[in-house]
């Protein structure tokens, strides 16, 4: 879908919210904001008219960016007894796509919201639980205990189709004979590369860096989701709206463009284990991931102090004299600063690079080779759950099928009351019907009133009286959410310069594997960290093996 013609069906659910003769009159829209990711400071950095700095500091570590791979590097650091080093971050609190709100109700996803139960090799997310006392006992146990408060409660998850809710996302009801013949040998087929080993690798792994090289699975990048399903047989529609669900889900990009690495990566990847919870159980809480960032940056406190410096945006990085130099404008104060490191890391998104990097043709060139997803979060305040239709009843995580978005997290799913009093539902949609431009220009063009009319309008069909019940709607827009690994990213050179190491410059953003996901975000923070305490020559252990 075109921009022009996405922005029309916006004009025309406003329309159809209209009442007509003898209807009823509808409730005024809910109040509520419109919020982005600092757009104007973003427009003011394509400007180029920033002044110079008017101040120079010099810091022997500068971490630019505080979302999961900045503040994984500054944790890594920290636990290792290192805490000269200063973290840089655009927006007014730390945490990037794992921050959180909170209004009288309680805590709220602004968007990522849960974390699957980590493998035996992501052994850095292991180290983080266990320091914040929900993962219990040796974090390298095969099968550890985990807090049950953060135990996604059951139902954890549910899907509306064709007027009813049933259990779990893969559709079900009405489905043939021979497409349920296809959902088993497809789920056969992800199960044979979760238990594939090539020599010590498995075939996919989380953090992805440890997966197989083997030639038959390095192409599976060469080719879609879609394309690859296709040349096994599979056919289906129901699966086929599965799947892309999936790849719109966790890379804001539909099947038809998502690589195939990718695609099986999601479902065969995650192989952790719990004693207290099934395999497929995510740890989560009301405000989504925003504990886990709160986590790092109050262990980072605890241990080094203060070494946050927010609303600063980073316009400007070169090398001289051995160093690393960072201009950041400061627009609280309305001047601008030059940061000059002797190590720095650079864990800001890599859209970014060709836009503030002086020099550095090679790693400019490799940025353009990357494409960001734009998507869209709407939290709305509820006085009251909405009455119960008919199937399923209400999940953690409730899904709509054939629907523009992806569906909505209930906040105080946790609280195990979930039929009593005020809620935040978080809905979800990745605008990946167009291109991420369009969708760009979208989310810049488009007022909060006509998302929360189109919202409201399609959280009607399986609650016709949310809009009676929603006492607020705030849309949160994120122009550039995530990398979206389309083929030839993953295993290809542009994404390998940034996982490569160099003597004053690495990056530690999930950006530097492919894809959006807790896990390689902070596996990226914490290998930029002990390179660089490789680097000034301080001892370490290792989170990584």
């Amino acid at each position: 879908m075109e921009r022009r013609e996405f922005l029309a069906t916006l004009a025309a659910a406003g329309l159809a919210s209209l009442p007509g003769c003898g209807s009823p009159p509808r409730p005024p829209l809910p109040p509520g904001d419109l919020l982005g990711s600092a757009m104007d400071l973003g427009h003011r950095l394509r400007a180029g008219d920033l002044p110079p700095p008017a101040e120079t500091r010099r810091v022997p570590v500068l971490i630019v960016g505080a979302g999961i791979g900045g503040l994984a590097a500054g944790w890594k650091l920290a636990r290792s007894g290192f805490t000269d080093f200063l973290i840089v971050e655009l927006e007014g609190e730390a945490g990037g796509n794992s921050r959180s709100g909170r209004n009288e109700v309680g805590a709220y996803p602004l968007a990522a919201h849960y974390l699957p139960l980590p493998t035996r090799e992501a052994t850095a997310v292991r180290e983080l639980l266990a320091e914040l006392g929900v993962l219990q006992g040796d974090p390298r146990a095969a099968r550890p205990r985990y807090d049950e408060r953060y135990l996604c409660a059951t139902p954890q998850e549910r899907l509306y189709r064709n007027g009813w809710w049933q259990d779990g996302v893969l559709p079900l009801l009405g489905v043939s004979a021979a497409e349920r013949q296809q959902y088993r040998r497809f789920f056969a087929l992800m199960e044979a590369f979760r238990q594939r080993r090539d020599g010590a690798s498995r075939a996919f792994a989380l953090p992805m860096e440890l997966s197989s090289r083997a030639a038959d699975l390095l192409a599976l990048d060469t080719l879609s989701m879609r394309d690859w399903l296709l040349a096994q047989g599979f056919d289906a529609p129901q699966l086929h709206w599965y799947v892309d669900y999936a790849c719109r889900d966790d890379y804001g990009t539909g099947l038809a463009e998502v690589s195939a690495w990718a695609g099986i990566h999601y479902f065969a990847c995650r192989n952790g284990e719990a004693q207290d919870a099934a395999s497929d159980t995510v740890l989560t809480t009301p405000g989504g991931n925003g504990w886990l960032a709160q986590g790092m940056a109050q262990s980072i406190a605890a241990r080094a102090g203060d070494r946050l410096l927010s609303g600063a945006l980073a316009f400007r990085v070169g090398a001289a004299d051995g160093r690393m130099s960072v201009d950041l404008w400061r627009p609280a104060q309305q001047r601008s600063l030059r940061l000059v490191a002797e190590q720095l890391i650079w864990a800001a998104p890599l859209f970014l690079v060709p836009h503030v990097f002086a020099g550095q043709a090679a790693l400019k060139a490799a940025a353009r080779h990357y494409s960001h997803a734009p998507w869209l979060v709407a939290n709305l305040t509820l006085a009251r759950f909405p009455e119960q239709r008919a199937g399923a009843s209400t999940a953690w995580d409730n899904v709509l099928h054939d629907s523009p978005g992806l569906g909505y997290v209930v906040s105080t799913h946790q609280q195990m009351r979930q039929h009593a009093g005020a809620t935040v539902f978080t809905y979800y949609r990745a605008l990946s019907g167009m291109t991420p431009q369009e969708g760009r220009a979208v989310l810049q063009e488009t007022p909060r009133e006509a998302w929360a009319e189109q919202i409201l309008a399609e959280l009607e069909r399986p609650h016709p009286d949310i809009r009676q019940l929603t006492t607020r709607l705030d849309v949160h827009c994120n122009g550039h959410a995530m990398a979206r690994p389309l083929p030839g990213l993953i295993w290809g050179q542009a994404r390998r310069l940034f996982a490569a190491d160099a003597p004053r410059l690495r990056f530690a953003h999930a950006d530097a594997s492919g894809f959006s996901l807790f896990e390689e975000a902070q596996y990226r923070g914490v290998l930029a960290a002990e390179r660089t305490l490789r680097r000034l020559g301080k001892p370490f252990t290792s989170s990584l093996s």
